[in-house]
């Protein structure tokens, strides 16, 4: 089925597939992909995955399958032909290979649709045997070609194809078809439509039918005549049936099919696109000098229709026996229709845009006895099929007023694949013998490229089914009361598939009592025990039997756990050495449980109450005869456990009992020995308020290891145990620190019990050790023991540490949990790196930490125990000085240096991903290292993320020419400008730290990391520290070469200056930046030019200018501020050594701008240290004369006293003074004592011989005469 799409576009969201035609081989292995003018042909090949499982993809189309004359034995297709309708009006046939075989003009309207009917086999006698047909829909006509004369054709002229491609020769003209047009009458607009076949009418409706067309005197023929029935559906009306009486109008004869069809060309596909293009409407048949002419449609009126002038039909789906079609409109109905008596019979809402298709299911011959009657014909039942895409989903529904039966979830965007026949070429002759594949209806899904079948069983649509359903409603409201009816509804199902289908219902019901399933399923089992043992179905049989039993351990479980059953242990039984044990770990235990006991959130969700009975079978299936318990979730699994053991542990259970009933039960003791674990260590919470919950579980223990199958008889205390093996894994795997630890104590003890009473009873030579006039017994198990219980304190110890809370206003989190599987593979460095993370969360000084390494490094001779430590944890008031009872377990794991490092990396982890919220305290951390150099460190921290960061802020400024602003910052950086400023100045800090550890590298030796001997086992990646000790040593003046550029960056920013840093340095210094720190480049060296260093210079001096006017800002208000904390002065000289500037120059420039900041203490304290003083003076000179020129002409108080004193001056001074400016001055308001001080500076630097030195003396008079008068 093909045509021309109409639409235009696609809607955004939706696959472009949804605007294609798509059409599907009856065997599913042909697909045709058109639109516009191009298709895509996908044939079906079997290939093999990676993991050997052979699949199928698909990769060729068609829209009718041919089969050779002879036929096949499988009924597979010989070969296919495609048939597309396009909208010139023009009909043409293609092979699978692109081979145009036919091409002819049936009308000039567009094609609609082209649908096929092929052979059906009939069914009963004395039905109308059906022939094939191609039928062609245009807007206003219906073209039928005959099957068998269209098959004949095509085979004709595939072989002349094929002969005319071997031998290089032209290809003869077709032959002319023979087709049918009808002109289709009485409908408005015609959408789709479906072609029934012929069909006779009985006598009483020929004789209707007379009667109502002839009236009274209507004479009626002997034999009903033949018609051809076809149905429509669009509007006005909305269905519309035709009859067209066999023999009332000739075939037409095309004539012109050999003027229409052209010499047979091959459009073969692109090896590239695989796309077969097709012509335009107005470029068809370019050598053709005039249109064909096209033959008039015969009239056809419509019989009689659904009228409904708002219904708009959209297609019609005709099912496989021709009896029923289902219709849609564009009110989202879909309609079932009658097609014999042209009535609809039943409707679906809510179905808008559906695609329709047909399931015809024969009954298998196993399903109902055919003794009786061995040549009854198979039953066959059909399903129709919905998709509707706007709900995405797939339904099954049985005809004709038949349940649904199957829904699936699909998406949205898939399509309906049906194509509604089988293979052509097939008549009543050829057709013996053949097996007929089946029509199917598959599900295209175009956005994984996956194509579905729908299979439906047969029984779906019988009786049984729907006592079934019934069933399911007494299931449902199932009590006492209904479950007579439920189970005799249940024993009348005859099905065996169905009624297993029930059992297994009623079983998965959650509303069901346990004893009325008890009692149906009994009732079941013994209605199946009393038939023929041959005639019972074997898989019922068994699937009743072993639910049974499951539902009586059910029951007994349950009474046991009731509290009418008090436990017969009332005498109150300790542990042996157990006390010693909860002594030693008490303090650190009931701590852990603090920290552990606040509330937390639950869900209605969650799992509480009792088990159901539906989730307790769902776990345990029978295999071969034995019991097992299936592992589902962890939480299904601890609910299931607690179903059977929490009773015991909290005591409220007999233990006995509860073992003895498990252990008839067949359930291996591995199996619930890993159900009781699982329930102790996921309840902590409960289990650490319960005292008497130790000594329950070492009396499960005892019990479930003297089962038969749990303790291997022949094993050796000196080898290791599979039976106590799974208690440590199952303790060393949970986060359940302190659970864990009390299940491996109690089991220690009990395997040294278990070890020591099978060592005596074997009288085996075993190696003794005495304690105090005591024997024990030392073995591998026994020693694996030792190791575990250690682990487990140390895990114990690791999170109470771990689960202490957040500083108050610090955002919460969950709690990080550990377990000694973590820990181990974690690596070496696990531990440090969970303390870190506690750090960083804790928000902790690093001179705290620093605090209590010393203290610890004083207490080590001591070997203080971690309970003590606790204790005085506990009494300080920072949570973190629990870090100090760790010391004592993790001496190597935890040493400073490795902590430190861990620290230093965590935070800088933090501060990458939110660089503005974290403080980059990394920096803080480098006075704690001792013999871990932080050469290693800081180089991970530059490579990993400094550089990155640092090179985005120099391209950005270069690129600006200035310190950006916040929003360049925060888009090329990721930081605002005031986080990027202190990230400059932390990466000066972080270069200089690594030049520093580089020169001091040779007296520093290198440190042995160690680790614990219980962690000694410790597998995973390498740790923060071995990784450090492992990186290479920087070179140096690389190293320096940054750091210059960093100082420069941070001071750009740090006072807004105008700067392109990159501009500052050659092509030498440019190429190296950037570059790992261990390479060594080609730096700059020898003489600069001096344009160049005129550019440094200026930077420099605008550096101090900006220095010295935060100083002032600062002491003006009375802030200890000055341009960060950062001594800009010596940054300054040491830049000015490291880019050749004249340090005397910044120097004298420094003290000019402190004088005019009116900082002239700070300015005396500089000029000691200035060379060039003759220069120096000259500057100071009109700086002076400056603040004179202001007081004497410039100030707002000007006294008499003061207009004398000018009046009183040397012409020559007077006018100097006039000259000058004393905007400049950034501090013009000074005392006269810090100007006649500064005056007398200048003559002293000034020699006598100097042109300025008179004007020096009457600045002095006039400064002392101007004091006088004030």
């Amino acid at each position: 089925e093909a045509s021309d799409p109409k639409e235009d576009g696609t809607t955004q969201g939706v696959p472009w597939l949804q605007d294609c035609v798509l059409s599907l081989s009856p065997c599913s292995d042909l697909l045709v992909i058109a639109r516009e003018h191009k298709a895509a042909f996908l044939s079906a090949k079997w290939q093999t995955d990676d993991s050997g499982r052979e699949e199928m993809t698909l990769a060729v189309s068609w829209s009718g399958t041919l089969s050779s004359e002879e036929g096949s034995s499988t009924g597979r297709p010989d070969w296919t032909c495609i048939v597309v309708g396009f909208s010139s009006g023009y009909v043409r046939f293609y092979t699978e290979n692109g081979v145009l075989l036919l091409a002819q003009l049936l009308n000039e309207d567009p094609v609609l649709r082209l649908k096929c009917r092929t052979y059906e086999i009939p069914r009963h006698p004395g039905v109308t045997e059906q022939h094939e047909e191609l039928s062609i829909l245009y807007p206003t006509a219906l073209v039928t070609i005959d099957g068998f004369s269209l098959f004949q054709s095509l085979r004709a002229c595939r072989n002349q194809v094929a002969r005319a491609a071997a031998a290089g020769s032209d290809v003869v003209q077709p032959p002319p078809l023979a087709y049918k047009k009808w002109g289709l009458q009485d409908m408005d607009i015609i959408v789709d439509h479906s072609s029934v076949g012929i069909m006779t009418l009985n006598v009483f409706d020929q004789m209707k039918n007379a009667s109502i067309l002839g009236g009274f005197h209507a004479s009626v023929k002997g034999s009903p005549p033949a018609m051809s029935q076809y149905m429509t559906v669009g509007g006005g009306p909305f269905t519309g049936f035709y009859y067209a009486v066999e023999g009332s109008s000739q075939p037409l004869l095309s004539h012109v099919a050999l003027a229409v069809a052209s010499k047979l060309t091959s459009a073969l596909f692109s090896a590239a696109s695989g796309w077969l293009g097709w012509k335009n409407k107005n470029e068809e048949e370019p050598g053709q000098k005039q249109k064909p002419k096209v033959e008039p449609a015969t009239p056809l009126p419509v019989r009689f229709g659904l009228p409904d002038s708002r219904r708009h039909g959209e297609s019609i789906c005709l099912s496989p026996c021709n009896t029923m079609a289902g219709v849609t409109d564009d009110f989202g109905r879909v309609t079932l229709l009658d097609v014999a008596r042209g009535i609809a019979i039943r409707m679906w809402k809510g179905y808008r845009d559906a695609q329709l298709g047909w399931v015809q299911v024969s009954e298998a011959r196993g399903e109902r006895e055919i003794a009786t009657s061995p040549s009854m014909p198979r039953r066959h039942a059909q399903f129709l099929v919905i998709y509707a895409p706007r709900r995405g989903i797939l339904e099954v529904w049985g005809t004709q007023h038949g349940p649904r039966v199957g829904a699936f979830t699909v998406g949205k965007h898939c399509r309906l694949l049906y194509p509604g026949y089988r293979l052509m070429g097939v008549n009543s002759v050829t057709s013996q013998g053949w097996h007929l594949h089946t029509q199917q209806v598959c599900l295209f899904d175009p956005t994984t490229g996956v194509l579905r079948s729908i299979t439906i069983p047969f029984h779906l649509a019988l009786r049984y089914t729907r006592l079934f359903h019934c069933f399911m409603f007494f299931v449902v409201w199932l009590t006492a009361l209904l479950e007579s009816e439920a189970q005799s509804i249940l024993l009348e199902i005859k099905h065996p598939a169905i009624k297993k289908q029930a059992l297994e219902s009623m079983l998965t019901s959650k509303n069901a009592p346990v004893a009325c399933m008890t009692n149906v399923t009994r009732a079941l089992l013994a209605s199946l025990k009393e038939q023929d043992p041959e005639a019972v179905d074997e898989s019922l049989l068994q699937l009743c039997s072993s639910q049974l039993r499951l539902l009586q351990l059910y029951t007994d479980v349950q009474l046991l756990h009731t509290p009418d059953s008090s436990p017969t242990e009332t005498e109150s039984l300790s542990v042996a050495g157990i006390e010693e044990d909860l002594a030693r770990v008490g303090p650190i235990l009931q701590r852990y449980a603090e920290l552990n006991s606040r509330p937390s959130v639950s869900f209605a969700q969650d799992p509480g109450g009792p088990l159901p009975v539906r989730a307790f079978l769902s776990q345990l299936v029978f295999e071969g005869g034995e019991l097992r318990v299936v592992r589902g979730p962890d939480t299904d699994w601890t609910h299931l456990g607690s179903f059977l053991f929490w009773g015991c542990l909290s005591g409220q259970s007999p233990l006995e009992r509860v073992c003895e009933t498990l252990q008839q039960s067949g359930i291996s003791p591995q199996q619930l020995l890993s159900l009781l674990l699982t329930v102790w260590l996921n309840r902590e919470k409960e289990i650490l308020k319960r005292a008497d919950a130790i000594r329950n579980l070492h009396t499960l223990l005892n019990t479930l290891s003297s089962m038969k199958g749990a303790l291997d008889e022949s094993w050796d205390v000196q080898c290791i145990s599979p039976w106590w093996q799974q208690v440590r894994n199952a303790c060393v795997q949970s986060e359940s620190a302190g659970a864990a630890l009390l299940a491996g104590l109690v089991a220690h003890r009990a395997a040294k019990s278990s070890i020591t009473s099978l060592a005596e009873s074997k009288v085996s030579v075993c190696v003794c050790v005495c304690f105090q006039a005591d024997w024990e017994f030392v073995s591998l198990e026994l020693e694996q023991w030792v190791v575990c219980v250690r682990q487990l304190e140390d895990v114990l110890a690791l999170q109470t540490l771990l689960s202490l809370p957040p500083p108050q206003g610090s955002p919460g989190g969950a709690v990080p949990r550990c377990s000694v599987k973590s820990l181990l593979e974690s690596g070496r460095g696990g531990v440090a790196d969970s303390v870190a993370k506690l750090i960083f969360r804790q928000d902790a000084a690093p001179e705290m930490l620093q605090d209590i390494v010393q203290r610890r490094v004083a207490e080590q001779n001591s070997e203080e125990p971690v309970e003590e430590l606790l204790q005085l944890a506990e009494a300080e008031k920072d949570g973190i000085q629990r870090l100090e009872g760790n010391y004592g377990r993790f001496p190597h794991s935890l040493a400073p240096d490795v902590l430190w490092a861990h620290c230093c990396w965590e935070y800088v982890v933090q501060w990458n991903k939110d660089p503005e919220a974290i403080k980059c305290r990394i920096l803080h951390f480098k006075s704690l290292f001792s013999s871990l150099s932080p050469s290693g460190i800081s180089s991970m921290m530059w490579n990993t993320f400094i550089v990155k960061r640092f090179s985005a802020a120099a391209f950005l400024m270069e690129k600006v020419g200035k310190a950006p602003k916040d929003r360049l910052c925060r888009r090329d950086v990721g930081m605002g400008d005031a986080a990027m400023t202190s990230f400059l100045g932390s990466c000066v800090q972080l270069l200089q730290t690594l030049m520093e550890a580089d020169s001091g590298v040779e007296e520093v030796s290198v440190p042995e990391l160690c680790m614990e001997e219980v962690w000694g086992s410790a597998e995973g990646l390498a740790s923060i520290a071995e990784l450090a000790l492992q990186q290479k040593a920087v070179h140096y003046p690389l190293v320096q070469h940054h750091c210059l550029l960093a100082s420069l960056l941070h001071a750009a920013m740090s006072f807004s200056l105008r700067l392109k840093p990159l501009s500052l340095f050659d092509s030498k210094g440019k190429n190296a930046f950037f570059r790992d720190l261990t390479s060594i480049q080609l730096l700059p060296s020898g003489d600069v030019d001096p344009n160049l260093v005129a550019i440094r210079q200026e930077f420099l001096m605008q550096v101090l200018t900006g220095w010295v006017k935060a100083v002032g800002e600062a002491e003006d208000s009375g802030s200890a501020k000055t341009g960060g904390q950062v001594d800009w002065l010596a940054v300054c000289m040491e830049l000015a050594s490291l880019l050749q500037v004249s340090a005397d120059i910044l120097r004298r420039h420094l003290v000019w701008e402190l004088y005019n900041q009116g900082l002239d203490l700070r300015a005396e304290e500089v000029m000691l240290e200035v060379e060039d003083k003759d220069v120096l003076g000259s500057q100071l000179l009109v700086l002076t004369g400056q603040r004179l020129a202001f007081s004497l002409l410039h100030s707002q108080t000007q006294t008499k006293a003061t207009m004398e004193l000018l009046a009183r001056l040397p012409p020559t001074l007077c006018t100097w003074l006039k000259a000058m400016d004393p905007s400049e001055l950034q501090c013009p308001s000074v005392s006269l004592q810090q100007s006649s001080r500064l005056v007398c500076r200048v003559i002293e630097m000034l020699p006598e011989n100097h042109a300025q030195y008179s004007i020096a003396l009457h600045l002095l008079e006039a400064v002392d005469s101007l004091q006088e008068h004030k």
